[in-house]
């Protein structure tokens, strides 16, 4: 990972301190500028009421990786969700899950991405696609 890539990370990681990503138990596993892979371990305030991982924790994490790509593309910009699209294929009760995620397209305000969602054996148990887009934020006004 060259040094560009590396400060993002460590500006991303003092950016999640204290934030929903932090409180779900995710973290980073693989990243490069175009591509990211992250996790977490399923606990079981991440299930539903049947006992496996609750459709928003695949969403959640599939949103975070793919925003997290998104954010790399355009590291000076800010960029928002405006498009998640998701289909659950298998349950995961426990272990691991772990999220990859991709760009597809990206021109002028908007990037394209998808990610796929598997278990720890490599089971793909969800994926799917996420339209992104650039603006400004003008904080708490």
């Amino acid at each position: 990972m060259d040094n560009q890539a590396s400060a993002f990370l460590n500006r991303l990681e003092q950016a999640a301190r204290g934030s929903f990503w932090e409180h779900i138990g995710a973290r980073i596993d693989t990243f490069a500028p175009d591509r990211a892979s992250v996790s977490l371990s399923i606990q079981p305030h991440h299930h539903n009421l049947i006992g496996i991982a609750h459709g928003g924790v695949h969403a959640t994490l599939l949103d975070s990786a793919m925003g997290l790509v998104a954010m790399a593309v355009k590291p000076n910009e800010n960029v928002v969700t405006t498009n998640l699209n998701l289909h659950y294929l298998a349950p995961i009760a426990q272990g691991e899950m772990r999220v990859t995620a991709e760009i597809l397209h990206s021109s002028g305000r908007m990037i394209t991405m998808q990610g796929h969602v598997y278990d720890e054996d490599g089971q793909l148990c969800a994926f799917g696609t996420g339209t992104f887009r650039i603006v400004e934020w003008r904080g708490n006004q």
